[in-house]
């Protein structure tokens, strides 16, 4: 119990740094942020009500209260270009992002653990050189090659699948998964193949074990063996690779998205980046690492149940 509040508490201040960092976001980039946003035929009074709309002409420490405090509310602002609030731009693009990334690790999890087990049990024959080879060769292409050799083969030549855009699961799960499935295995391909080699890494290390080789020559079956013996003890890097691919794929999805056409959060941050939307920006950055914490937190709290000797 006390290593969960220690572990939850330590979130608290990676929060505060977060939100300094996010909040610096504004005032540490390139150029004068007004000038950006109201664009190079601006007048000098267009470039003022711009910096008044931000409140960049306030003192700095005024600007941080006044921003911090708001979004202690929940409010993360308003865009610059269309008006309308952050959060709810970021609510109507965050649904497709979040099916997107469940699918993608899903995908990756369920065939990248079997490969290392098999991988591993079979080390130094030719089952094993295939499927590291795979996950090689997963691993060096580019999300947005493997994105477009799909679209070509399934959805131009052969008409299988739907080229881009997203359909919600309320429009049917048909359309729905039809939509999804290109851009979630091109991008769990990536992701496969690096939780496939940890596993066969961590799982070849417990599988040497004296434990191992004393229940292998009592007679333990090898599916319990590997399941029920070496998968377990080797699940706390295995878990952690998996956390970070998690983290690493929201950042990733920028690619997915923008290759397949998906209106999530990666083309929303790719349209703020471009037109300079700060406040949309400093939102979807505040958003994906409060995320990121989170998840880190939630592997930390895994690793209690997992393996109780940590929390000591």
């Amino acid at each position: 119990m006390l290593y969960v509040v220690k572990r939850i508490l330590a979130v608290i201040p990676v929060l505060g740094v977060v939100a300094v960092v996010v909040f610096l976001l504004l005032h540490l980039s390139p150029g004068d942020p007004a000038a950006l946003i109201a664009g190079d035929t601006a007048s000098s009074d267009d470039v003022e009500r711009v910096r008044q709309l931000l409140g960049l002409d306030r003192p700095l420490y005024e600007q941080f209260v006044s921003w911090l405090w708001r979004l202690l509310q929940g409010d993360m602002g308003v865009s610059v270009f269309t008006g309308l609030p952050v959060t709810r731009m970021i609510g109507q693009r965050i649904e497709p992002t979040l099916w997107l990334t469940f699918l993608t690790i899903s995908f990756a999890v369920v065939f990248a653990v079997p490969m290392g087990i098999i991988a591993a049990w079979r080390a130094g024959t030719w089952i094993d050189r295939a499927l590291m080879a795979l996950a090689v060769l997963s691993f060096s292409l580019p999300v947005f090659l493997i994105g477009y050799l799909f679209i070509f083969g399934f959805s131009i030549k052969l008409a299988w699948l739907p080229v881009q855009g997203f359909r919600s699961l309320s429009e049917g799960f048909i359309p729905f998964i039809q939509h999804l499935i290109l851009p979630a295995v091109s991008g769990g391909l990536v992701y496969m193949a690096l939780i496939a080699r940890m596993t066969r890494a961590t799982m070849l290390e417990v599988l040497g074990e004296d434990y191992i080789r004393t229940a292998r020559a009592r007679g333990v079956g090898s599916r319990r063996l590997l399941l029920r013996h070496a998968l377990k003890n080797a699940a706390v890097p295995i878990v952690t690779t998996i956390g970070l691919g998690i983290a690493l794929l929201l950042g990733g999805v920028i690619v997915t998205e923008s290759v397949f056409a998906i209106p999530g959060i990666g083309r929303l941050t790719v349209e703020s980046v471009l037109r300079h939307d700060y406040p949309v920006i400093q939102g979807i950055v505040l958003v994906v690492a409060a995320v990121y914490v989170f998840i880190n937190l939630a592997i930390d709290l895994l690793y209690t149940v997992l393996d109780p000797r940590i929390r000591y």
